[in-house]
């Protein structure tokens, strides 16, 4: 029997539907383990395809041809080390394909492992996309047995259980699981458990990457017995990593390796904000971008998500000035382009304003100037960015943050138009700290400059639309840190009115903010797809009727 077992770890990052492209990628990853003398090379689930392909999956076509390119992809990893990939396997007479992953050597498959334990819970809709199967046991690589629960497994112990009494000397986890705050630890925790559980040491091996608004962190990692950690992959990154493991009197375990940093809190998301609009554009095959700079701390931090991302040559900022722009506003926009080293253009909208408005006189005439004419300034600027949008082949990137998609403080079409919103899941007073935190930090692979990237004035003034005199977003809102208390509660905690009330807030607040939630959630239904943060996000983590009467009594 074998003392020493190398397992190649491929932590990559696939496109959806590139069938081709990512088995050249599963190709390369098993020539790297081939040629460093690895036993065998793991990718992650549903690798082939990309993750999640949501009804993309249950089409017959696609994973026929799914099955076409693993079977020459298994063809040209025969002769070297065993190949694990995870991809979709349609069983005959079923109306669903299987969440598989498939284990080759020597030209054939020596295992199908399917996934018993589907999701369907927050941005997860497995059961819809695919059969559950039965629990799959051990498959032999190299003398070793090893046992492949397939991510949501081994979040229970009865598929890890079985695999360890059926002989399973080493667990290989292969996952799709996207990031939002704290995941990191919640990984930990299930796998130190499994280890714990069984005695086996396990291979935790994620994806990495953007895909519509989930974000692949990465972040793979290798436990010993009892949860000992000994190898960490970087997050946020591809790589590419060989764990050795030896036998001893008690086993198997992995000889400790290198043990990547991990970013946490701001770092952490501003990270996960920074890959998310990389890939969302590159994948949609744009590779430039464009926003309307306004000199406030919104697009200020857009801006430096954008310029980290494609790189401040490929970023054009556009700044759009009424007569309610304050000079202050014209020298913050200047001064974050300046810093960022991007593109900045002037486009005054007053002449445009004045002809809609006069356009507009004979049909409003005898009413007040109300926010119909402020709504009007806020659609001439998405008409104009979206022109230039059109014209030069650049993303439209969009700026508001979650505090006001929450309460519907944007205007759809106009500042809401756009292709992506990095911030869409970031509540504004996160989004203070992280801008913070851009200011004081760089990380590599940043391809916008080092340093302070906005004036801190952008930062410290008060937030304001400008779309009339002097006017504040508390004009309309509750101070901030007050709306993000109350919508934390509503949204993130799905809190009662009485307990927001009980938690300290005046009643006629509290009601008066879920009757906005409520009210913009047809706003939301029509708003830019955007970076996933959190595990309460507008779209798949929380779906609301958009026509709904129901106000919690309280």
């Amino acid at each position: 029997m074998p003392d020493t077992f190398r397992l190649t770890l491929a932590q990559l990052n696939p496109v959806m539907g590139d069938l081709d492209g990512n088995a050249a990628k599963a190709r390369a990853a098993w020539a790297a383990g081939r040629d460093a003398g690895a036993q065998m090379v793991a990718l992650p689930e549903m690798f082939l395809t990309g993750y999640q392909p949501q009804d993309l999956v249950r089409k017959p076509a696609f994973v026929a041809h799914a099955a076409e390119v693993l079977n020459a992809l298994i063809a040209d990893c025969a002769d070297g080390p065993a190949l694990g990939i995870g991809v979709p396997l349609w069983p005959v007479g079923s109306e669903k394909p299987y969440n598989a992953w498939v284990v080759a050597e020597g030209g054939r498959v020596v295992a199908e492992i399917v996934k018993h334990h589907l999701p369907n819970y927050k941005v997860f809709d497995e059961k819809r996309y695919f059969e559950s199967g039965d629990v799959s046991g051990p498959y032999v690589v190299g003398g070793v047995r090893i046992g492949t629960p397939i991510c949501e497994d081994a979040w229970f112990d009865d598929v890890t259980e079985t695999l360890a009494e059926t002989g399973a000397e080493i667990l290989v986890v292969p996952n799709g699981s996207p990031y939002f705050r704290g995941k990191q630890d919640v990984r930990y925790a299930h796998m130190v458990a499994r280890t714990v559980e069984t005695g086996l040491p396990l291979a935790y091996l994620n994806l990495v990457g953007g895909q519509d608004d989930q974000i692949f962190d990465g972040a793979s990692f290798v436990l010993n017995p009892h949860g000992v950690l000994s190898h960490h992959l970087p997050s946020f990154e591809d790589a590419v990593v060989h764990v050795d493991f030896a036998r001893g009197d008690d086993g198997w375990a992995a000889v400790p390796g290198d043990r990547a940093s991990q970013p946490e809190g701001a770092e952490a998301d501003y990270r996960a904000m920074v890959l998310a609009v990389r890939d969302y554009m590159a994948k949609a095959g744009f590779s430039k971008a464009l926003l309307g700079l306004s000199g406030g701390v919104d697009s200020a931090i857009v801006a430096a998500i954008a310029a980290d991302a494609i790189g401040p040559a490929n970023l054009r900022c556009v700044m759009l000035p009424s007569e309610y722009t304050s000079e202050h506003s014209l020298e913050d926009a200047r001064g974050v382009a300046e810093r960022l080293g991007c593109r900045l253009d002037t486009v005054p909208i007053a002449a445009g304003r004045a002809a809609i408005t006069e356009t507009l006189a004979p049909l409003f005439e005898g009413t007040e100037p109300d926010l119909t004419e402020e709504n009007i300034q806020s659609r001439l600027r998405g008409l104009l960015l979206m022109a230039l949008s059109n014209k030069f082949g650049e993303m439209l990137l969009t700026t508001g943050n979650k505090s006001e998609v929450a309460v519907g403080y944007a205007t759809i079409y106009g500042d809401m138009a756009g292709g992506y919103n990095p911030v869409k899941d970031l509540w504004k007073t996160d989004l203070f700290e992280i801008c913070r935190w851009r200011n004081a930090n760089w990380v590599e692979g940043f391809l916008g400059p080092k340093g302070e990237v906005m004036p801190t004035r952008v930062i410290d003034k008060p937030p304001s639309a400008e779309l009339r005199d002097d006017q504040k977003d508390e004009d309309s809102l509750p101070p901030y840190p007050v709306l993000d208390d109350i919508l934390r509660r509503l949204i993130d905690d799905e809190a009662s009115v009485a307990e927001v009330v009980a938690a300290g807030h005046d009643r006629e607040t509290v009601t008066h903010v879920e009757k906005l939630i409520y009210l913009s959630e047809y706003k939301r239904f029509q708003s830019a797809p955007g970076a996933r943060l959190s595990q309460r996000a507008f779209w798949l983590d929380r779906r609301y009727p958009i026509v709904n009467r129901w106000r919690d009594p309280g």
